[in-house]
């Protein structure tokens, strides 16, 4: 059976039929195979190809691949990671969800609104004014280090043509938890921020066209997508006080460790550590986004795939650091147990990833909701276990509102 996927969609062991596009179009000497290695799936979504389809009789089916469920990250974590140095800087009184999201709703309208004049600023050719930038960065950041899940949680919903702001707040607030979470002082906390939230401002001068095209991008469109760097580079440069730190962000934010990134193709320690960090949260950030070309992944199976490109892509010890910090669930991913409850995660839990706090809100097996109950899946009491995450689309939930 003739099946057509979206290209992330694809595992070794799948047969591709036909890659959706001309023979020239993709590095491939022959356009029927069985994919052998995750390279080859590599290669199709690095040149552009969105859709392929695959023949379901000669190899692997997306069903019996286990794609259509989201379960539990299978990667082997180092428990025996050397511990971060505390953090230099004082505690911060952390705050509930429920009260975090109402402070961090009033960041996340500011931060747009600030965003939005950045972009317009630059599309002007008017100058950056980082004074302007400062004071929603401290925001930023008090609201993380009150409770890293609620902007994040928040940042999840998007809104149409809005992307590249969106994801650049939210690469900002997970680059200051990620930052905190690894120890970092609070200088180094606000270059992460601020460079966070700069590190596409290039993409100003791309094509909008280009940027949202479903199809596959010729060799001159992706030239032009590999430009923003340059590009943002450029114009994060000319920002009177800006830090050396928060334009290295913008600069090596697509490095790879094993050189095959760009624009300067730097590898391994050549890469500077917010860098190697950096490239690791945008990639996170744009798998769990839904762009034209498709669906958003949910944040384990992001993580997995993200896992899986630490021998060519991105620091080990980082991402399983990165996976520590955000967790396997985190706040807000909707989870199926194995009771056929659905709950939304609201807790994160350090000493063990997979058992975090959750709140039942839907019971799959009636289809039926249930009056919200909070569980903590680390207790010995609680027999609970997650089986997959889930699509808020596919049960109909509007976690918000359980959240608040």
């Amino acid at each position: 059976m003739i099946t057509r996927i979206d290209s992330e969609q694809l595992r070794v062991g799948m047969f591709i039929h036909d890659m959706e596009c001309g023979w020239m179009a993709h590095p491939f000497l022959v356009n029927q195979f069985r994919i052998a290695q995750q390279s080859e799936i590599d290669k199709i979504i690095d040149h552009g190809i969105r859709k392929v389809s695959i023949d379901t009789a000669r190899g692997l089916d997306v069903q019996s691949d286990g794609a259509s469920a989201a379960p539990a990250l299978d990667v082997d974590l180092d428990l025996d990671l050397p511990p971060l140095p505390p953090s230099p800087e004082p505690p911060v009184k952390p705050t509930s969800l429920s009260e975090e999201l109402v402070a961090a709703q009033v960041v996340l309208s500011e931060a747009s609104i600030l965003m939005t004049d950045v972009m317009s600023d630059v599309r002007m050719g008017r100058m950056v004014e980082l004074e302007r930038m400062e004071p929603v960065v401290e925001k930023m950041i008090q609201s993380v280090l009150r409770n890293p899940g609620a902007l994040s949680c928040l940042g999840r919903v998007r809104q149409k043509d809005h992307y590249t702001f969106e994801h650049s707040i939210n690469v900002s607030a997970l680059l200051v938890n990620f930052c905190h979470h690894m120890g970092m002082d609070r200088r180094t906390i606000r270059a992460a921020a601020i460079g966070g939230l700069l590190h596409d401002v290039g993409k100003v001068h791309t094509p909008d066209a280009i940027l949202n095209k479903a199809g596959p991008l010729t060799d001159e469109e992706f030239a032009q997508i590999r430009a923003h760097v340059g590009n943002g580079v450029d114009i994060v440069g000319d920002i009177e006080g800006i830090s050396d730190l928060s334009l290295t962000i913008v600069a090596q934010h697509h490095e790879h460790m094993d050189g095959g990134g760009y624009p300067a193709g730097l590898k391994g320690d050549q890469i500077a550590p917010l860098g190697q960090m950096a490239a690791i949260v945008d990639v996170y950030e744009a798998l769990t986004s839904t762009r034209a070309y498709r669906p958003a992944m949910e944040p384990s199976q992001a993580l997995q795939r993200i896992f899986g490109w630490t021998k060519q892509q991105f620091n080990n010890e980082l991402v399983q650091r990165f996976i520590q910090c955000v967790g396997i669930y985190p706040v807000g991913t909707l989870v199926l147990l194995d009771s056929g409850m659905v709950a939304i995660v609201t807790e994160t839990n350090q000493a063990n990833l997979l058992l975090p706090v959750v709140r039942v809100v839907l019971d799959s097996r009636r289809d039926m909701v249930v009056a919200p109950r909070d569980l903590n899946l680390a207790k010995p009491t609680v027999k609970e276990r997650i089986v997959s995450s889930e699509s808020a689309a596919k049960w109909k939930i509007n976690t918000g509102l359980y959240l608040r």
